[in-house]
């Protein structure tokens, strides 16, 4: 639970909308208690939750400077994004409006990619629980008590019997995969952030099991590549409803913020018409 005596006051933008970017499938480690928010992230807990225009934390202020200000993409001018966004159609105005709370997470890559790979398939209390049995079963212990996501080295060590525990099913061989080529250096995580997005999605498919939808999961949450443009059944019927004949580049340099406030604007305000 959040701890009082440690809370701290942190004046941020406006819209930044905690219950929809934590919400909105970008990362399965936050959960919501009551009002509070709950989760983990490079190895720190935090719970938070947003009162007006402030955000009550249990951190630090020199922590939140060093970590949560950027993991939370508060420096961005997501106004101007959505000012850009909202010209290119009346549906993505709307979607704009309502969604405009979400801010993209910078997240860890590593951890990122394995997520999305492990979401393959997969329902989200599922996920959650793979993810958190990966990391009491092979990750270290962080300052907050709570364990670490093991990195490339600790799991390309594995098999997939040590692997068995976490009842990941097939995705197991393929978090294997990636760790082996990403210390391999096959899958250079610190070069992906530089590459062309082709070049980048190429990269990524090299690992076994990582097909065009993981790889631009990884590339927008994982690795803040905002032109990507992750499509699963919910956004093939925006793009044949609403989008005929358009591609996800025609959105522009912002095209996975246009593809996160059009994901949540129908799955939670136009559902019912679908």
């Amino acid at each position: 639970m959040i701890k009082t005596d440690v809370l701290q006051e942190m004046k941020i933008p406006a819209v930044f909308e905690p219950d929809q970017t934590l919400d909105c499938g970008q990362s399965f480690r936050w959960e919501k208690v009551g009002e509070v928010w709950q989760g983990v992230a490079f190895g720190r807990r935090l719970s938070l939750r947003k009162e007006g225009e402030t955000l009550l934390l249990s951190c630090t202020k020199q922590e939140f400077e060093e970590i949560w200000r950027a993991y939370f993409d508060l420096d961005t001018d997501y106004p101007a994004i959505r000012r850009d966004l909202s010209t290119l159609s009346p549906v993505l105005q709307e979607a704009c409006t309502y969604a405009g709370g979400i801010r993209i997470l910078r997240q860890d890559a590593w951890e990122a990619l394995c997520s999305f790979i492990i979401s393959q398939n997969n329902n989200i209390p599922r996920i959650k629980g793979i993810i958190r049995r990966l990391c009491e079963t092979l990750g270290e212990q962080g300052p907050d008590g709570e364990f670490l996501f093991p990195g490339p080295e600790r799991l390309a060590i594995s098999s997939l019997e040590e692997l068995a525990p976490l009842r990941a099913g097939f995705r197991a061989k393929y978090l294997l995969s990636a760790a082996r080529l990403v210390t391999e250096g096959k899958v250079d995580l610190q070069e992906i952030p530089h590459m062309e997005i082709g070049k980048a999605r190429e990269t990524l498919m090299l690992i076994h099991g990582v097909g065009p939808k993981v790889a631009e999961c990884a590339l927008l949450y994982g690795f803040h590549r905002l032109e990507a443009f992750p499509i699963d059944v919910w956004m093939k019927r925006v793009m044949e409803r609403w989008f005929p004949g358009k591609k996800p580049e025609n959105f522009g340099p912002y095209a996975g913020v246009a593809q996160q406030y059009l994901f949540h604007y129908i799955r939670t305000f136009e559902k019912e018409n679908f």
